[in-house]
């Protein structure tokens, strides 16, 4: 088994206040190469979960194993790809891939080859002198993309990477995002709010509850690839996964509005994509 997450909680405490209860319980298995996305909504702990499993913090109770060692720090077995690329501006595009490689010791030979044959992966190969500033916002995801599968990990775990892009950008990189998982079998650990982007990239989907977060439900994505997200598999499986969802909304919106707050399915059924993050 890749990933083990076995009985894990995490609180936050601040000032002797009493601690915030973050994560309850959370229990899955990951196999290698396997494509798993983590849906839930705001607050309920993705990215904690996620920054746990990649080291960054650790649980209050509970273990997290990668390839059967212990998560106990971050690890080159494990690279994140945040929401914002974190690209540093005044490195190139080859210069930001490699700087990973250099950290590691490797010589400058080896990691601009190792570097270029990343970019070529995501289609950069031609831009490798520019810099950021020069870059769309889809252009500089792929650019972190590369950088994270250049360091050959054997987890990638990837925090919101496309929300902030705009819908035609998401759906190019969804394209290339599936690509590049079925020639390298990573294992893949996604975070998003959005549905369907987690139905289209995913072979499983692990449905989270409101805070303290636990895992809710599981769906398996029985779907050919490359996925078409109108395909009816998709679709009856969202209507599937927004009912199982519409009671933890419910206790969100209370819990900012009140018990006054009237909540009507058909105003969440109605967005676009049924993306849990545009209004939660």
């Amino acid at each position: 088994m890749k990933v083990n997450v076995s009985a894990v909680n995490k609180s936050f405490s601040k000032n002797k206040q009493q601690p915030l209860k973050v994560l309850e319980n959370i229990d899955f298995s990951i196999s290698d190469g396997e494509f798993v996305s983590i849906l839930g909504p705001s607050g309920c702990g993705k990215s904690t979960i996620l920054k746990l499993i990649a080291g960054l913090d650790i649980p209050t109770s509970g273990e997290i194993e990668v390839n059967k060692k212990t998560v106990t720090g971050p690890g080159t077995d494990r690279v994140v790809v945040f929401q914002e690329g974190g690209l540093f501006p005044w490195m190139s595009v080859i210069g930001n891939v490699m700087y990973g490689l250099k950290l590691k010791k490797i010589s400058k030979h080896e990691a601009e080859k190792r570097a270029m044959d990343g970019l070529k992966m995501v289609h950069l190969a031609k831009f490798k002198d520019a810099y950021p500033h020069e870059l769309s916002g889809g252009m500089k995801q792929r650019v972190a993309i590369a950088r994270s599968l250049v360091m050959d990990p054997d987890v990638l775990l990837m925090d919101e990477p496309f929300a902030a892009l705009d819908e035609q950008t998401r759906l190019v990189l969804h394209q290339e995002l599936q690509k590049i998982w079925e020639e390298t079998g990573k294992t893949i650990i996604f975070i998003t709010h959005n549905i369907r982007e987690a139905l289209t990239l995913s072979d499983r989907v692990l449905l989270m509850s409101t805070r303290p977060g636990r895992i809710k439900k599981e769906f398996k994505v029985q779907s050919a690839r490359p996925r078409d997200p109108s395909d009816s598999v998709i679709v009856d499986l969202e209507r599937r996964v927004m009912d199982e969802l519409e009671e933890e909304m419910q206790k969100v919106l209370k819990e900012e509005f009140g018990d006054d707050y009237s909540f009507k399915t058909r105003d969440i059924r109605d967005r676009d994509r049924y993306d849990l993050g545009s209004h939660i």
